[in-house]
């Protein structure tokens, strides 16, 4: 169990399967199971991974910070996006 009392070790702790699904993600990307793509919104490639589902960790939808932001804040009708495929 986390000892610090930082934000982040906060949200860790209130958010578990979250942050198992976070790692899951990292040790994949690390081992070449899973390759990050480009922004599903504007093609750029600093992207992070978003989880529409978290008890499927390896569904993800790559999207750049600030596209990742807007999904998480305004929803996801606001995207062009026009594969809703979510890609492994």
């Amino acid at each position: 169990m986390l000892k610090t009392h930082t934000r982040q070790a906060n949200w860790r702790r209130a958010n578990p399967a979250k942050y198992d699904a976070h790692l899951v993600v990292q040790r994949a990307v690390k081992a070449a199971d899973l390759e990050k793509q480009t922004c599903k919104v504007c093609g750029t490639r600093a992207v992070d991974a978003h989880h529409d589902r978290y008890d499927e960790p390896l569904r993800v939808r790559w999207l750049c910070r600030l596209h990742h932001t807007r999904l998480h804040h305004r929803g996801e009708d606001m995207f062009p996006i026009r594969d809703r495929d979510i890609r492994t």
